[in-house]
């Protein structure tokens, strides 16, 4: 699929800006829970190098979705290990949904208060391109699959040896979930949950339309 510049762009501004977010917030999360592992190895940072991954950028840059370095966590340091790892892992997903809904009352200001023209334009392509990836990025990490995020906020739910037992297999379900995401397996279900996801976030916003309309 051939990308036009503006969405490189946008897909390079949120390689350097929501990805570091994410983890950050993972880092953060786990260091308030109890668990100093990533904050002393200094991944509790915004800086995008601090989590670098080479394959997961190029899969966000190429593809819209894509992932950085996992965030180092020790579940022995929560006084819960199994919900402190849930609640740091949720801290990723629910990071790319804030700045989502952010990027969307931005574009929706563009919108009404300078409208469609010269640089305006540009940017309300970047904000409305910037809330679809961010929700991308949301759902991808919420996939019940090892090692993405889902995996470890759903394990509350599973028995502990069931748990450890699947995990034991993280690697050969992660290759094996990508290679359905690039035959297109999970394509239909994931852009009806994002324009779920969309709708929703629209309608949380839908007070400042009015209000827009109201004083214009």
């Amino acid at each position: 699929m051939r990308l036009n510049p503006m969405d490189l762009l946008t897909r390079l501004i949120v390689l350097l800006t929501a990805i570091p977010v994410h983890e950050a917030a993972h880092a953060f999360v786990a260091d308030r829970l109890g668990d100093p592992t990533a904050r002393a190895m200094g991944r509790l940072s915004l800086n995008p190098m601090r989590h670098f991954d080479l394959l997961g950028s190029f899969c966000l840059l190429v593809a819209g979705v894509g992932w950085a370095k996992p965030v180092p966590i020790d579940p022995r340091n929560f006084r819960h290990p199994r919900s402190g790892m849930a609640l740091s892992a949720a801290a990723g997903p629910i990071s790319n949904l804030l700045l989502a809904l952010l990027s969307l009352i931005a574009s929706k200001v563009i919108f009404f208060f300078i409208g469609l023209r010269g640089v305006s334009y540009g940017l309300l392509l970047f904000f409305s391109g910037a809330c679809q990836i961010n929700i991308a990025l949301a759902i991808f990490n919420l996939m019940p699959f090892p090692p993405f995020d889902g995996s470890r906020i759903y394990s509350v739910f599973l028995p502990q040896r069931v748990y450890f037992g699947v995990m034991r297999y993280e690697r050969y379900l992660f290759l094996a979930v990508m290679v359905l995401l690039l035959l297109g397996v999970f394509d239909a279900p994931l852009q009806a949950i994002n324009q779920l996801v969309f709708t929703g976030l629209d309608f949380l916003t839908r007070w400042l339309d009015l209000f827009f309309v109201a004083i214009h």
